[in-house]
């Protein structure tokens, strides 16, 4: 029986919970995650899961927070003044915005908490610190094709 290696192309669904068992992300409904496995497309834990198994495969693996979005980092919570929100906007608590650094890029933050001057903002992933479950089952696998060029 043929098995995930690294470089090999994958399409798996999948179930993701928190520990207390709330989902987080399911392909129910919608087409299994593809991807290359070993290519960084995933969270280094998921990749290791899902190498070794065969098509049709089930099977639950449980991430720790470093090998899925690493702890919570401090310096990614944010002090940002109140003034400098659009006059029209009333910040609250767990809104989601995008923010944009001084190079353009952009990046999502949740608003954690509202003072009389700032707003707290986390810019860590939200699922940064959090050990994750996954429910597997292996659909299909593509190994790399080998060309060679003359």
């Amino acid at each position: 029986m043929q098995q995930v290696k690294k470089g090999d192309t994958v399409k798996i669904h999948y179930h993701g919970k928190l520990t207390d068992g709330t989902t987080f992300d399911s392909s129910e409904g919608r087409e299994p995650l593809e991807f290359e496995v070993g290519s960084g497309a995933v969270i280094p834990g998921f990749d290791a899961g899902v190498t070794g198994m065969g098509v049709g495969e089930k099977k639950t693996i449980l991430i720790p927070a470093d090998e899925a979005y690493g702890p919570k980092q401090e310096d990614m919570i944010m002090e940002f003044p109140k003034e400098r929100f659009p006059a029209d906007m009333v910040p609250e608590a767990g809104m989601q915005l995008n923010m944009s650094n001084g190079s353009g890029q952009n990046f999502p933050v949740v608003i954690v908490d509202v003072k009389e001057e700032v707003v707290i903002l986390d810019a860590n992933h939200p699922l940064a610190g959090e050990d994750l479950t996954f429910d597997l089952e292996l659909v299909e696998i593509s190994p790399k094709s080998m060309i060679i060029m003359p």
